[in-house]
């Protein structure tokens, strides 16, 4: 006797159960079909029309390089949809606008307006399995990882920025990244060399990537009271106007870039940063791997409430991260008090002093008392308790990825944050154009 085969939940369906799952299924097919019609529509559309406005540019381009006995176009093999290989071409002249050209591909179907970033034929051996699913629709003209990049805030690489961008963005956060891809492309330049140290307004800067400073920090062996500091333009004007400010910087192991400002006078001087690397940003990365590699983090400074809040919170997220004390910032310097606080630390001995004091005094602080504290590694970490305990909500992505933080924080305090940004921007931004040219 042959064996009956065992009945599937669809042969257990009746015919009128089964014909409303047909109906669903074409349904569903159809909206699919639907959208991506949209889409290709809207692609055709705008590519065309920014095809025509545009078309001066690329006629300025051609003659120009005529004129100087080059070619107008560079041809690059990249891969497209499925892996195929497709030819997309761009200025020789470089510069933000480089990319025009690839209008054309987006109107022969090679390339959507909103995709992954377009990747180079020649790594195809580079790629693993996560970045399958990338090649399952069609690269962009405008990426999240572009856009995050020309900020210096692509901190997790391509292929996280991709996925997400696959899978978390609707049509609506694609026209919005599409709106965001041509002011990025502004001021994220060209390549520009990278150096792994500069120097502006007199103060060493090192020229990291988010995960050097990470390892950096948990690589301190116990009490050997390293010393990193972040600068932004703010901190960078107080240091030009401060000698003292200015020698403990100079003491600091890393100092490192934090804010559009430095990436705006590093274009000046035909230079670029690796990243923005700032502590807010810095901040759960670091507790992410001291959790995975058991070291542990002291918390100083910020008013009361708000550090017992951030390690409310530090805890609920890292569950696993040993949290060896947290202390506020609100007591007397030069007094019992401190000496206090800087034995308690001592007793800890945590592999991590985090201290929010503010710039330049969390600086100034643990340059003076970095002997008696007995840790790992030490940072001033600014208004970062603020954030994180949830006292402050930090700005929306869209706003970090146009480099606009600043206009959030702006609104956000502006009796206390005017002199800071409004005058303060271009106040560093005019000292380091001086700086470049030589004038002191």
């Amino acid at each position: 006797m042959h064996d009956e085969p065992t009945p599937t939940a669809l042969d257990r369906l009746g015919p009128a159960s089964r014909l409303r799952r047909a109906r669903l299924q074409l349904s569903l097919a159809a909206v699919a079909f639907a959208v991506a019609a949209i889409r290709r529509l809207g692609d055709l559309l705008v590519a065309v029309t920014l095809s025509l406005l545009t078309a001066p540019l690329a006629l300025l381009a051609a003659v120009a390089a005529r004129w100087n006995g080059r070619p107008a176009l560079v041809r690059e093999n990249y891969l497209g949809r499925f892996q195929q290989p497709i030819e997309l071409r761009r200025f020789a002249s470089g510069g933000p606008l480089a990319r025009i050209p690839w209008l054309w591909a987006v109107v022969r179907g090679d390339l959507a307006l909103v995709g992954p970033a377009p990747q180079l034929e020649s790594r195809r051996d580079e790629l693993g399995t996560r970045d399958l699913p990338r090649f399952a629709v069609r690269p962009g003209l405008a990426s999240l990882f572009a856009v995050r990049r020309s900020a210096n805030i692509a901190f997790e690489g391509r292929t996280r920025a991709d996925l997400e961008q696959i899978h978390a963005l609707g049509l609506g956060g694609e026209a919005g990244l599409l709106l965001r891809a041509l002011p990025a492309a502004v001021i994220g330049g060209g390549s520009l060399a990278t150096p792994r140290e500069l120097r502006l307004l007199g103060v060493r800067i090192d020229n990291w990537t988010m995960p050097e400073a990470v390892d950096w920090l948990l690589a301190a062996p116990r009490g050997a009271s390293r010393l990193l500091a972040f600068v932004n333009p703010d901190c960078l004007n107080k240091a030009f106007e401060r000698e003292s400010y200015r020698r403990v910087l100079a003491t600091c192991d890393v100092v490192l870039p934090d804010g559009i400002g430095l990436h705006y006078a590093c274009r000046m001087r035909g230079l670029a940063l690796a990243a923005n690397v700032n502590g807010t940003d810095l901040f759960p990365r670091l507790c992410e791997a001291a959790a995975a590699a058991g070291s542990s983090i002291y918390f100083l400074g910020a008013r009361p409430g708000v550090v017992d809040a951030l390690v409310e919170k530090t805890r609920e997220r890292w569950p696993d991260l040993c949290i060896a004390g947290a202390r506020h910032g609100f007591f007397a310097r030069d007094s019992a008090e401190e000496r206090e606080v800087i034995a308690g630390i001592r007793a800890a001995a945590p592999d991590l002093l985090l201290v929010a004091f503010g710039a330049p005094a969390q600086e100034e602080w643990l340059a003076a008392h970095r002997a008696e504290l007995g840790v790992g590694a030490a940072l001033g970490v600014g208004g970062l308790f603020d954030f994180y305990s949830g006292r402050i909500r930090r700005a929306p992505a869209w706003l970090r990825e146009l480099g606009l933080e600043w206009t959030w924080r702006l609104l956000q305090e502006p009796g206390r944050m005017w002199r800071r940004y409004v005058i303060g921007n271009p106040l560093f931004l005019w000292r380091a154009y001086r700086e470049r040219r030589g004038v002191s």
